[in-house]
């Protein structure tokens, strides 16, 4: 009987052994956790990553989890804490990310727009019917901002419209906080916000909302007439946010997905352009190098 019992003990280890086997997916790894920047809502940002969630849980063999934050300090804290694996993030987030710990996350790959550039641009809209049509109808009025840690909703904006002489209290009547990039449009089109700031690739059609960005996002999504808008105003080329991966994950994890990625364009084009936010002609290979121009520039925002 006791020799019974022990090899009962052994066979039910055994098997508990190869369950727990099972659950661990490539390099050990037991799950895998996304995080989504605020900007839209939850359910449209949910939806327009749960092709990469498939994606990658095929890839990994784990369960993937999607994390769609309030705003973007709730992924970059994420980031920060460990809590998080991945990350789509803009070039300011990435750089607060590097600045309170260089060693947190690596950039691994940025997208390419369809005319090869690495970049964007932050551009500011107003209402058509506004009467506003230059940057300077604007002197005395209300300037929205997206999110407080978006380059292209805050950070370049703020100080290349500082740097040409125009802020709150000597250019602008005041300046606010929407939330993100979409309700900062929805306020410019509701009249809470006489003008507002988000981002866009600036290559392609103004009638489709350029090839990608915010203004894309919200014409695909029946949420804007790009005739309701008018541009005034466009930033310097901004570089594009990096796709991040935590440092602490394995190696072969973050090889994984960086070539998981490169090939996303081709084989599935429909989920790229979801997950992109439009047309783009694929990705390319960054480091914290790309990035340093916003990391300086934040810096020196911290300072002032």
């Amino acid at each position: 009987m006791l020799l019974k019992s022990i090899l009962a003990a052994g066979t039910a280890a055994l098997a508990l052994n190869a369950v727990a086997a099972s659950a661990e997916g490539m390099a050990g790894l037991t799950e895998f956790r996304i995080g989504i920047l605020g900007g839209e809502n939850e359910a449209d940002r949910l939806r327009s990553n749960e092709c990469i969630k498939t994606r990658f849980e095929e890839l990994l063999g784990v369960p993937v989890s999607l994390y769609p934050a309030a705003d973007y300090a709730g992924v970059m804290e994420g980031l920060l804490g460990g809590n998080l694996d991945y990350a789509q993030l803009g070039a300011s987030g990435y750089a607060g990310v590097y600045l309170e710990n260089p060693d947190a996350v690596t950039p691994i790959l940025t997208v390419q727009q369809l005319d090869g550039s690495t970049g964007y641009y932050s551009v500011m809209v107003a209402r058509a019917d506004s009467g506003i049509t230059s940057l300077e109808d604007m002197k005395g009025k209300h300037l929205g901002f997206a999110d407080p840690n978006s380059t292209s909703g805050y950070l370049i904006p703020s100080v290349v419209l500082s740097q040409e002489g125009y802020t709150a209290g000597n250019f602008f009547g005041s300046t606010s906080f929407s939330g993100g990039h979409e309700q900062n449009v929805i306020a410019v089109l509701n009249g809470d916000v006489d003008a507002g700031v988000t981002w866009a690739s600036g290559v392609g059609e103004w009638e489709e909302g350029y090839s990608n960005g915010n203004l894309r996002k919200m014409v695909d999504k029946g949420l804007l007439d790009m005739n309701d808008l008018v541009q005034i105003w466009q930033s310097p080329l901004i570089p594009n946010g990096p796709n991040v991966v935590r440092n602490a994950l394995p190696q072969e994890v973050k090889d994984a997905v960086k070539q998981s990625l490169l090939a996303l364009p081709t084989d599935d084009p429909e989920c790229f352009y979801s997950s992109e936010a439009g047309e783009a002609k694929g990705y390319v290979e960054v480091d914290p190098s790309f990035y340093k121009p916003i990391i300086d520039a934040r810096r020196a925002k911290l300072t002032n």
